[in-house]
């Protein structure tokens, strides 16, 4: 495999799609061995099948407001990679949503949800509608006109979509609903439903718990543990809430959330307390954490980012690219321990490089947050059994998971000097799944 050929030849084709080029070079950087060592491989062109979506569907979704005014917006589903099982990926509504960032989203479940090793592939979609500040009847509408262009190209067999930034329970509600009525049938089309009509227990706060359930891994693989460590947690809306909740539960002390104005520090460590008005805040304050800092006498930092704050563990939690070189080098200064993806690709390039020039713990997105899409896959399995879970059984399940997902990281990303590059492991781990399933289906 030529990664430079390859790159210049995406580059050419998909100019401007930084996001999606990023995501493609790490990939193919930390494969190339594995995958020179499989001639088959290369012989079949698997690296430039894999990386290229199947199909994208993008269309426009006329609604009306609560004015009576038309409004318009586009609208996307990129299905990248079925080879193991159904298209599987969120739908994201935010005005950032682009080509360049589903696809990198995209091709990143494409190997997240092969890590899970339940048979499910790799998609996402969305639109740059955004449903904050818009009322219940608006989102309504909006959900219905998008579902309207899209049920014909899902199904519980061929794309099972679900939440992202922007989805909730509330969105995926109106879109099941109007599946429902399209398609005359109640399937587990959609994940992250609600409890009385398909939902999994556990699914909202699935993605922070099975982040922290991998973190611990890795500190215990390292001969430690979470016990006592200060941890700077970014964001604070479903993702984060689950990382701080699990953090907490096992003897963490969370000391920082964040938001569009800044970021708090609170020495004490969040409760229960603090992480319920964590909640309130997002749901009436449109992710403002100012008034967190006036409530509890923490300290309130404007327009930085909580990475310069002394931690044992980072855990990004908010969106792609978060953590910069910067701001990993006052990380290593500080003293940092282990760094770990909760958000997908929170970490640049530059910054994965000096954490792993240092040695220091990091975890890659596709492992980290890979308990969202798990419980996700549960729910399909609950869904086609036709029965519910208790919350013990799904986390049970969740923490088998994420176990397994860590010993493939490991088995595939020990270095000689014993240090674990899981970045490399996990690419390893899921890149081997899909491309051996690709090759035994055939060229297609």
């Amino acid at each position: 495999m030529n990664i430079e050929k390859l790159m210049q030849q995406l580059e050419a084709k998909h100019p401007g799609e930084n996001e999606y080029l990023q995501a493609v070079k790490e990939v193919l950087m930390t494969i190339e061995t594995e995958y020179n060592n499989h001639p088959e491989f290369e012989k079949a062109k698997i690296a430039e099948r894999l990386v290229e979506p199947d199909r994208i569907f993008t269309f426009k979704v006329p609604w009306v407001d609560d004015r009576g005014e038309v409004q318009v917006n586009l609208a996307y589903r990129i299905q990248f990679n079925n080879a193991i099982g159904p298209y599987k990926g969120g739908l994201r509504f935010h005005p950032s949503v682009n080509p360049s960032i589903l696809k990198f989203l995209g091709f990143e479940q494409i190997f997240k949800n092969a890590l899970t090793t339940l048979p499910m592939g790799g998609s996402k979609g969305g639109s740059d509608f955004n449903p904050k500040g818009k009322s219940d009847n608006e989102v309504m509408r909006f959900c219905q006109a998008f579902m309207l262009e899209l049920w014909r190209n899902i199904g519980p067999d061929t794309d099972v979509p679900a939440g992202d930034i922007g989805v909730g329970g509330r969105e995926i509600a109106y879109l099941y609903g109007m599946y429902r009525k399209l398609a005359r049938e109640n399937t587990g089309v959609l994940t992250g439903k609600n409890l009385e009509f398909g939902g999994s227990l556990v699914r909202p706060e699935a993605t922070g718990f099975g982040a922290l359930y991998f973190t611990q891994q890795m500190l215990q693989t390292a001969g430690t543990d979470l016990k006592g460590k200060t941890i700077a947690i970014s964001g604070f809306g479903n993702v984060a809430w689950g990382a701080a909740l699990k953090a907490t539960q096992l003897g963490g002390k969370v000391v920082t959330i964040s938001g569009p104005d800044g970021y708090i520090y609170d020495k004490e460590g969040l409760t229960d307390e603090k992480i319920d008005y964590m909640l309130y805040l997002r749901a009436t304050c449109n992710d403002i954490v100012a008034p967190y800092a006036e409530k509890f006498g923490a300290v309130f930092v404007a327009d930085r980012r909580p990475w310069e704050v002394k931690v044992d563990i980072a855990l990004p939690c908010a969106t792609q690219n978060e953590l910069n070189a910067a701001d990993a080098a006052a990380l290593v200064a500080n003293g940092v321990m282990c760094v770990a993806e909760v958000s997908n690709m929170g970490c640049t390039p530059e910054a994965i490089e000096l954490l792993q020039q240092h040695k220091i713990l990091y975890g890659p997105g596709k492992a980290v947050n890979a308990g969202g899409v798990a419980t996700s896959g549960l729910e399909m399995t609950q869904n086609a059994m036709h029965l519910s879970w208790t919350a013990e059984e799904v986390d049970l399940k969740l923490h088998q998971i994420m176990r397994e997902i860590h010993t493939q990281c490991v088995q595939y990303g020990r270095e000689t000097d014993g240090y674990i590059n899981y970045m490399k492991g996990a690419n390893v781990a899921g890149f081997l799944k899909v491309a051996k399933a690709m090759l035994a289906q055939g060229i297609i």
